[in-house]
């Protein structure tokens, strides 16, 4: 499988900063970074990290079964994540997850015609403190109302 040069290059620090017989300790943050660069977990992808890594593809297909962040096929551009866990459910969360998929017109882990925007109900993006909180690829939002909600769905539809 072929990458660009920088994620060779990331691969490549990346094994280096465990000890011998731990590489696959750098298989998440692999896969994390390859899902990045080409869009989803695919089984070639799986092939690749797990002969990295030096284990088999079946423990690589374990891990990207196990992780939500993890996607088998292709999310948005923009991948919104809509924590519903107790926290944010306890400020108004459900009603945010409402409003976002009426505004997208698409469901949990469905994209958006365009391809720009994915949507997904989460359990918990570690913000409870700041609930209701939502993620947007690596860009947290904290206290989201309805009106901020709104504001960021709209900015991500000006972003193509």
């Amino acid at each position: 499988m072929t990458f660009s040069a920088e994620l060779e290059t990331r691969f490549e620090k990346l094994l280096k900063s465990y000890p011998a017989g731990r590489e696959r300790a750098a298989m998440i943050p692999m896969l994390m970074y390859a899902q990045d660069e080409i869009g989803s977990i695919t089984d070639e992808l799986v092939e690749e990290v797990a002969r990295r890594v030096g284990v088999t593809s079946l423990q690589v297909h374990e891990v990207v079964s196990y992780y939500s962040m993890l996607h088998r096929k292709p999310m948005g551009k923009y991948h919104v994540q809509i924590c519903t866990n107790i926290s944010c459910l306890l400020w108004d969360a459900d009603k945010l997850w409402e409003q976002a998929t009426k505004k997208l017109g698409i469901g949990h882990k469905e994209v958006t015609a365009d391809g720009q925007i994915s949507l997904e109900e989460v359990e918990c993006v570690g913000a409870c403190s700041w609930a209701p909180a939502i993620q947007v690829n690596y860009d947290f939002h904290h206290f989201v109302t309805p009106e901020k909600l709104d504001q960021l769905l709209d900015s991500l539809g000006k972003k193509q």
